[in-house]
């Protein structure tokens, strides 16, 4: 199992255990259950959407908030450059999101305070300031249950894998994660809804008769257990969704054109977003792309120019113009972000920089958005917002908005404690003027 770790010691796995789906259909029917539609708007644009989470922490100076005019102190190594929208320059290794400014928003002085990369993690990843005595859900949990989509489809797909946990919604709405990710040329499979090492769809038919039995044995326990409540009710759309022609050929990125793959590039995060693009227009509701690597205490420059910001660049661009080219942008709203950025004054003695939550940029796109604009801003060496800044809470709630999710609507834990779904957030009307 591969596995990354961050400076705070962190394992960045491959795969949770929580989402884990195996190749039976026990396994993924414990996965898989539906609600009902929530408080969702019936005007809403977008219907799906795309969180792509950059973990580790990127620059916010060295990518989207740079400052040239800045002492050395402070300053990068890299150079502006203008984009596609006359006045806003990004960095000059990011040479395709340039050309596509137009579909994006740059939030710049994004600020908070949690320097821990698992604890910014979760805040990013829910939009709720972690406390001890719960566990919030992830946008792909709260996604999942407000807007189900087709039963033979995972409503909430991560690729590889996602940091975000279902929490106290249950394991029911944890991410379907593909573990791993295309590769060109080469067939993709997905454990849990591929049929491989010569397994049939008579064989998945006899274990769904095998389920009936084990269903019937379990309903007296159901209602003692979330976790065998409505065992009967998703271990059929597991079963749906396995022999599903339509479930196995939404993750078959070689039906894409060559033309339109090849904008992809041929690396990891690359192919993610050309499979995330793919998804969404057969249908998923949420899919999460994670790219790891923007830890950079040490050799920032190297690693940025390197290792992150071209994949990050090829990548990103391609899925924006594919969802456009699609006719999918206004549909499906795309939210990018670390946990935090980076400290604006440069660690001399190793050549990086350190955690800094004070100051960071988010991006987003579609779903309403509006494109091609920069919000917010941030003070002359970018240590703090220029006024006050974006609280995650607030993007959180806007990205829910975009989705038509009312955030102030409230859940029920399993003990009955209501529970908004963004505790603390307001919309932003600025991102959709």
């Amino acid at each position: 199992m591969a596995r990354q770790r961050t400076c705070d010691g962190i394992v960045r796995r491959d795969f949770l255990k929580a989402g884990v789906v195996g190749t039976t259909a026990l396994n993924l029917a414990s996965y898989l259950r539906w609600s009902s539609a929530g408080q969702v708007r019936s005007n809403a644009k977008a219907q799906s959407a795309i969180f792509i989470n950059l973990q580790g922490g990127p620059s916010h100076m060295d990518t989207f908030d740079l400052k040239p005019q800045s002492s050395t102190d402070y300053r990068g190594e890299f150079q502006p450059i203008q984009t596609a929208v006359p006045g806003i320059e990004i960095c000059e290794h990011l040479p395709n999101l340039a050309k596509n400014m137009d579909k994006f928003l740059i939030l710049r002085g994004v600020t908070h305070t949690l320097a821990a990369h698992e604890l910014g993690t979760e805040f990013i990843n829910t939009g709720n300031r972690p406390i001890p005595s719960l566990q919030f859900p992830g946008y792909g949990a709260v996604v999942s249950k407000e807007r189900p989509g087709p039963a033979e489809l995972p409503p909430n797909v991560a690729i590889p894998n996602s940091k975000q946990s279902p929490g106290y919604l249950g394991v029911q709405y944890a991410s379907l994660q593909t573990n791993n990710t295309p590769t060109p040329g080469l067939p993709y499979a997905v454990r849990g809804l591929s049929l491989s090492d010569g397994l049939t769809v008579k064989d998945v038919e006899r274990r769904q008769h095998l389920l009936q039995d084990l269903d019937q044995t379990f309903r007296g326990f159901e209602q003692n257990s979330q976790l065998l409540q409505g065992l009967d009710r998703f271990s059929e759309q597991a079963y749906s969704m396995i022999t599903s022609p339509r479930s196995r050929e939404a993750f078959d990125v070689s039906r894409e054109s060559e033309s339109y793959r090849e904008k992809f590039g041929k690396t990891p995060f690359g192919q993610s977003c050309l499979l995330a693009t793919r998804l969404v227009e057969s249908g998923v509701r949420f899919v999460t792309i994670s790219q790891p690597g923007w830890d950079t205490h040490a050799e920032n420059w190297t690693k940025l120019k390197e290792n992150q910001l071209p994949p990050f660049d090829e990548g990103l661009a391609a899925l924006l113009q594919g969802l456009s080219e699609k006719g999918l942008l206004d549909s499906t709203v795309v939210f990018v972000s670390g946990e935090f950025g980076r400290t604006p004054k440069i660690n001399t003695e190793r050549g990086g920089r350190d955690h800094y939550p004070r100051c960071m940029f988010m991006l987003l796109a579609g779903g309403g958005i509006q494109g091609g604009r920069v919000l917010g801003a941030s003070n002359e060496n970018a240590t703090e917002p220029l006024e006050k800044g974006f609280k995650p809470e607030d993007v959180a709630a806007s990205f829910y908005h975009a989705l038509g999710i009312d955030h102030r609507h409230e859940y029920h834990t399993a003990s009955g404690r209501p529970v908004m779904i963004i505790r603390d957030g307001q919309v932003l009307p600025e991102l959709f003027a």
